[in-house]
C-alpha cells in the first residue's frame, strides 16, 4: 500500500470518511449477501466488525463484537439477519469452498 501524501491525521479522517462511505454503502446494498462478499473479495460485514475490534484492542480499548457487529451493520446483528439475510444458494457454497480450497492451496504453495 502507497503513501498518502498527507500528514497522518489527515490520511486517519480520510480513511476513516471513506470507511464511513463503505459502511452506507453496504446498508444501501443489503441485497448484497455476506457470503458473495467473501466469494469476490475475501471479507464480508463482520470481517469489519472483527477489524474494529482488533484496531480498538491495539489501541488499549474494549469493544464487544457485537456492540462492533451492531455499527457495522446498523441494527442488531440478529435484526439484520432476519430482515435481510438469504439462506445460502448450493452454488454461493460451491463458490465460497472453492474459494477456500483456492487459498489453502495458495498458502501450501
Amino acid at each position: 500500500m502507497s503513501k498518502m501524501p498527507f500528514d497522518v491525521a489527515t490520511q486517519t479522517e480520510l480513511e476513516a470518511a471513506a470507511f464511513r462511505h463503505l459502511l452506507a454503502h453496504l446498508d444501501a446494498n443489503k441485497e448484497v449477501q455476506n457470503i458473495d462478499l467473501m466469494i469476490l473479495a475475501d471479507f464480508c460485514r463482520n470481517c469489519l466488525a472483527k477489524w474494529l475490534v482488533a484496531a480498538a484492542q491495539e489501541r488499549g480499548l474494549d469493544w464487544d463484537y457485537e456492540a462492533a457487529r451492531e455499527h457495522v451493520y446498523g441494527m442488531p446483528y440478529s435484526e439484520w439477519k432476519d430482515l435481510y439475510q438469504a439462506p445460502a444458494t448450493e452454488a454461493q457454497l460451491a463458490a465460497f469452498a472453492a474459494r477456500e480450497a483456492a487459498k489453502k492451496a495458495q498458502q501450501g504453495a
